[in-house]
């Protein structure tokens, strides 16, 4: 089974980089440097069917099928994520700590479920573009709510 894992530090204490993770207003501004996907129909509410739509890409569409599984603000969110073409059913997780040293907060990212060839060629070609996301993208928004 594949997977991706990341951590990433920001200097934004958590309810804003919350915020930044879960405002759908704000989710396109750091996902733009990826497929540029919006959230429609989120909520932090356990059970809420919602999609990402981005950028169609030679063989995908650009929508993804989530589901929220858990949530607890300002420091858990977890849901399915599934391609439109009903492909395997995979999980997101974002998990948000107070670095009491610097005053900010860690993220620890992962998405997990990839499985056989097709799922470990997934991981790499996602985990690519969520550092991305999450090295170039969020980091501006955070300075921009802080």
């Amino acid at each position: 089974m594949s997977e991706i894992h990341i951590v990433e530090h920001y200097p934004q204490p958590v309810g804003v980089v919350w915020r930044a993770l879960t405002d759908p207003e704000l989710v396109p501004r750091w996902t733009a440097t990826g497929a540029g996907g919006r959230p429609v129909g989120f909520t932090t509410e356990p059970g809420t069917s919602f999609q990402f739509v981005g950028k169609p890409k030679p063989g995908w569409d650009g929508v993804v099928n989530c589901v929220v599984l858990e949530a607890v603000e300002p420091s858990r969110l977890r849901f399915s994520w599934q391609d439109n073409e009903g492909g395997a059913v995979t999980e997101v997780c974002y998990q948000l700590t107070h670095d009491a040293e610097t005053g900010g907060t860690t993220l620890v990212y992962e998405h997990t479920g990839f499985t056989g060839p097709g799922g470990y060629v997934m991981a790499k070609l996602l985990g690519h573009v969520r550092r991305k996301m999450l090295r170039v993208g969020l980091p501006p928004v955070l300075a921009d709510l802080s």
